[in-house]
């Protein structure tokens, strides 16, 4: 066991950070001998392709920087965030006092939530788009105002907009949009954005952005006031069980979901700050992810097609797609093959999600629908 753990050690180093796109997927996944000392060995033969993770792990540079570094985590080491948020507001064009970190993009979206709902109002959303963390504006007294998709599963900005009223505390945006893999337009979403009243908060969840090439609306923050962009390390960087986030807004903003932190910018390890800073230098390794994803999405959507699935055309790490023509039991037989997937988020026309894992995981996700 011993020798095993010191040969993965060993296979994370830095010399790891220069292979190429054929030898990539040997980073999927630790090695089974490892799962089996941190309880998932009932779990170890499982295909994940359920919550969009990255399926070729952290960077090189980020494992380096969990190993070399965990003896530090006694520590607080305050200097840390802050070398970490200068590195984010190099990367965006932003100020330091732009932005504030969290324990992912969930606590990100959570004192948003909190932030939002100081006045009793309406929020306007998408559907289906990414709701989970709305449970908290439900709970604080906001009501929710569902705008559906277009037929084409995208955004409707014209419906939303017409949907925000004088009681309207926030509008959120999930760009791409979770689950349907679709994107606005960046000059319709700035549009869009400025013409939202500036007493109502605009959220901007760009955490599969890193999936296009599309540019983030995080320097609009300098001039509008309500705009907060939420991001994360948890999609193209690998780290989601790190769980290391940030929102980019208007100063005045910043500080007031700072006081919604009982400990600002510190929900965050050390040790995963310390990740995040060596991810931001590991363009090469973000680089093949990007590859990688467009390679093996482009092959699974043209797999599903000739399964009858229809497919809508994702720009991120999963796929949209109905179930409505498939005539088997599309969930059982992801069950019999070990394979976790996603649900049904719309009744009509079957409509699912699955997230794209490497090509070798991808292959036995076809096989089992086949």
């Amino acid at each position: 066991m011993e020798k095993n753990r010191r040969l993965w050690l060993k296979q994370i180093g830095l010399g790891v950070a220069g292979m190429g796109l054929t030898n990539f997927d040997s980073l999927a996944s630790p090695l089974a001998a490892e799962k089996l000392t941190t309880g998932f060995k009932d779990e170890a033969n499982l295909i994940y392709l359920r919550s969009n993770e990255n399926p070729y792990g952290p960077s090189p540079l980020a494992r380096k920087a969990f190993v070399d570094h965990a003896t530090i985590s006694n520590r607080y080491h305050w200097d840390i965030e802050t070398q970490l948020i200068a590195a984010l507001a190099q990367k965006h064009g932003v100020q330091e006092e732009n932005i504030v970190l969290g324990a992912g993009s969930t606590e990100i979206l959570d004192m948003v939530a909190k932030l939002a709902s100081s006045n009793k109002g309406n929020y306007v959303i998408a559907d289906p788009s990414y709701d989970y963390w709305t449970v908290t504006l439900d709970t604080l007294g906001l009501t929710k105002n569902r705008v559906p998709l277009t037929i084409d599963k995208k955004l409707n900005l014209q419906a939303m907009l017409e949907a925000v009223n004088p009681d309207t505390k926030l509008v959120y945006i999930c760009n791409p949009n979770n689950p349907t893999g679709t994107i606005c337009e960046r000059e319709a979403l700035v549009a869009f954005v400025t013409k939202i009243p500036q007493n109502t908060l605009v959220l901007i969840d760009e955490a599969y952005l890193d999936f296009t090439q599309q540019q983030s609306l995080c320097t609009m923050v300098k001039d509008h006031n309500n705009i907060i962009i939420a991001k994360t390390f948890s999609k193209i960087y690998g780290l989601a069980g790190a769980r290391i986030g940030y929102a980019i807004a208007n100063k005045t903003i910043i500080e007031a979901m700072a006081n919604l932190q009982s400990n600002t910018n510190n929900s965050v390890s050390v040790v995963s700050k310390l990740a995040a800073i060596a991810s931001l230098k590991d363009t090469a390794f973000v680089s093949n992810c990007y590859s990688l994803n467009e390679e093996v999405r482009h092959y699974t959507i043209k797999e599903l097609q000739k399964l009858n699935c229809e497919c809508i055309a994702s720009t991120t790490n999963f796929i949209y797609f109905s179930l409505s023509k498939y005539h088997k039991d599309y969930f059982k037989q992801l069950e019999n093959n070990g394979i976790q997937g996603g649900r049904i988020y719309e009744e009509e026309g079957k409509w699912t999600r699955i997230t794209v894992g490497t090509m070798a995981e991808m292959k036995q996700f076809i096989k089992a629908i086949q």
